[in-house]
């Protein structure tokens, strides 16, 4: 399994634009094959900061996922939003075993 943060801190003005447009990142996002979970934290200490938590099954899946439209349109829209630059952290994982 590959686990994916992305931080976002955002510019307090922008931060309503942003949850409606990372919405349908989201939606779509959820559908792919590949993918195990997509969700959108907000933290509990710092104003306007988020963390996208994403799950998916192997490389090959997070590589289609960074084709679709749907990524790449937000990609293209979120420095618009960004407070910073955007934090991201790629980890491998295997399922706990017992």
């Amino acid at each position: 399994m590959i686990l994916i943060h992305a931080g976002f801190q955002l510019q307090a003005d922008k931060e309503q634009s942003f949850l409606e447009e990372i919405r349908t990142l989201i939606t779509a996002s959820r559908t792919e094959i590949g993918n195990v979970s997509y969700d959108l934290m907000k933290d509990t200490e710092k104003e306007y900061e988020y963390m996208m938590v994403e799950v998916w099954q192997d490389m090959n899946s997070v590589e289609n996922h960074n084709k679709s439209d749907h990524f790449t349109s937000f990609a293209n829209k979120a420095p618009q939003y960004l407070a910073a630059p955007l934090r991201m952290k790629i980890y491998e994982g295997n399922e706990r075993i017992q």
